[in-house]
């Protein structure tokens, strides 16, 4: 992404909730359906023995025409995918994907949100996830995020920062609505809501043409927002979003417009290191839009704060800053 992208361990490492989080760790482990806890200890027990018939005849009971045996299948499936890599590839392989994928549009929202976690659990296996894509996933996990319960709203999130991670889905994931809905939960969501939209986002737009689809979609104001408020957990996060969003034309323009130069020059002033070395290198995209740009950021005493700042930046900072526009 040129200069535009801060590929740095910071990044990394701001990006990383969905990744450590290597199965579901909602709340919603404890079955929030009609199970009782000693079922929910035999699904936990289960996961770890459990035959190829087994995994057969939850995935049949996927297909049954009782909610209650839809519900139990795809809880206990989910169970069985949340910490063995072993049981992901056995579900998937065994036919459990197709049956899975036609639940996240369910009516009945426990199965639903059941449905979800289960394909979010399988999507953290790499080899699954062509065929997470192939049957046809990712429509209905849009659908999921935008309707679903606060539960599977942020596990489709996650679901789909997951496929994300392949270069080849991003496109599709893009055209599928999924930067409206993102945008949305990152607006609208809980704390682990917002932070779940925020990845993702942060993910899809690697492919340019998502950039474009987050700022039609409204993505500049809710971010700016985020990194105005210190109490949100969520001013690094917003801070790498917006950078990718910067380096495109509409993206400069629409923060400007939405009030960006005061947050950034302010971030610069006081935030982290890493906060102001994202946001200076945010303030120079800008700056490269034109001299109207420039002294705004002026004018709101951005200047000062951004020498500084390079002064004493590593060397690889400053060849960012010190390089010729593109």
């Amino acid at each position: 992404m040129e200069v535009m992208v801060v590929e740095s361990p910071h990044i990394a490492r701001s990006y990383s909730d969905c990744n450590r989080r290597r199965s579901d760790d909602s709340p919603l482990v404890r079955c929030q359906t009609s199970c009782s806890s000693s079922l929910h200890r035999l699904l936990v027990h289960s996961a770890a023995e459990c035959s190829d018939d087994a995994i057969c005849k939850l995935i049949a009971d996927l297909d049954s025409p009782s909610i209650e045996s839809k519900r139990l299948a795809a809880t206990e499936l989910r169970f069985l995918a949340k910490h063995s890599p072993e049981n992901r590839v056995r579900i998937a392989r065994a036919g459990a994907v197709a049956p899975l994928v036609a639940l996240l549009s369910h009516p009945d929202p426990q199965i639903q949100e059941q449905g979800v976690t289960a394909i979010l659990n399988l999507s953290l296996c790499d080899e699954n996830k062509s065929a997470i894509a192939g049957a046809g996933a990712i429509r209905h996990l849009v659908f999921a995020l935008r309707f679903g319960t606060p539960a599977a709203r942020e596990n489709s999130a996650c679901a789909l920062l997951r496929l994300a991670q392949r270069d080849d889905l991003r496109a599709a994931i893009g055209c599928s609505g999924a930067i409206p809905a993102l945008v949305s939960l990152l607006e609208t969501g809980g704390p682990r809501g917002k932070k779940d939209a925020a990845t993702a986002l942060f993910a899809l737009l690697a492919a340019k043409e998502n950039m474009t689809r987050a700022v039609e979609a409204g993505a500049v104001r809710p971010l700016l927002d985020l990194m105005a408020d210190p109490e949100s957990g969520m001013v690094d996060k917003a801070a790498y979003v917006l950078h990718r969003v910067l380096s495109l034309q509409e993206g400069r323009r629409a923060a400007v417009a939405e009030g960006g130069v005061p947050v950034l020059v302010e971030m610069v002033e006081v935030g982290t290191r890493r906060q102001k070395e994202v946001s200076m290198l945010s303030i120079l995209e800008i700056c490269k839009e034109g001299a109207a740009y420039r002294r705004m950021v002026v004018r709101e005493g951005g200047i000062p704060p951004v020498v500084a700042l390079v002064q004493s930046s590593s060397e690889k900072t400053k060849e960012k800053v010190t390089s010729p526009p593109t």
